[in-house]
């Protein structure tokens, strides 16, 4: 369940006493509708996922990465897309901000405390739902938004 990962992290975050989570998300079947077409992207949104990425991506205690097996040429093409639907990513497949120490090696595989990605178990019919109703409940600190 998505939702017992983001409140893991939030936990996790205060007790290291960071100010920041790190959450990777995946375009296709968990944030898009794929169209399986090489011509153009896909640009339908799953019901709430537009809306809570909104919110997310708006957050000064997350930093959101993209994390995608798209293309290069596609890339541009969704950054763009995301940002005119008001959605921000500070990175894409990478963190910089997370770098390999005694406890993890980083260098071939970004850090992250949440991962939205339907190959991990993400329902993007049933998740964005529950993921909104946290992000907008009074049970996150949203002193840090």
């Amino acid at each position: 369940m998505i939702t017992k990962a983001i409140k893991k992290a939030f936990v996790h975050a205060e007790r290291k006493g960071w100010d920041r989570t790190y959450w990777a998300f995946d375009i296709h079947d968990t944030i898009i509708k794929p169209n399986w077409s090489t011509k153009e992207i896909p640009t339908e949104f799953y019901p709430l996922a537009k809306e809570t990425l909104q919110i997310i991506t708006k957050r000064k205690d997350v930093v959101s990465i993209l994390y995608t097996c798209s293309h290069p040429h596609e890339l541009k093409n969704y950054l763009r897309f995301f940002e005119e639907n008001n959605i921000f990513f500070d990175y894409v497949n990478e963190n910089p901000e997370v770098r390999s120490e005694n406890y993890g090696y980083y260098e071939n595989k970004p850090y992250f405390n949440v991962l939205f990605e339907d190959k991990a178990g993400f329902d993007p019919l049933e998740d964005w739902e529950e993921v909104m109703a946290l992000m907008t409940s009074d049970s996150l600190n949203t002193s840090s938004n």
